[in-house]
């Protein structure tokens, strides 16, 4: 039999202090949110509400077209 494991919900960042603020000038903070392979980090791995996440996804796309953050990492395979 499968046991099913629990696990504690993850609290927003956002919803829980009023002074932390999704900007997408703001890199040190969007890096957060993104592996190191240039992919965003789902909702149910970073702990934020369907609100923010939906609001992360466009400040992480708007700061790749302004190039402030990388669509994919220097790996290269060859």
């Amino acid at each position: 039999m499968k046991k099913k494991g629990f696990h504690k919900k993850r609290a927003c960042k956002f919803c829980g202090s009023s002074s932390m603020k999704i900007n997408y000038k703001d890199q040190k903070s969007l890096k957060y949110f993104i592996t190191e392979r240039g992919k965003i980090i789902p909702r149910r791995i970073s702990g934020n509400c369907a609100k923010h996440q939906r609001e992360m996804n466009t400040a992480i796309k708007r700061a790749r077209i302004l190039a402030l953050l990388p669509f994919a990492s220097s790996f290269s395979r060859f």
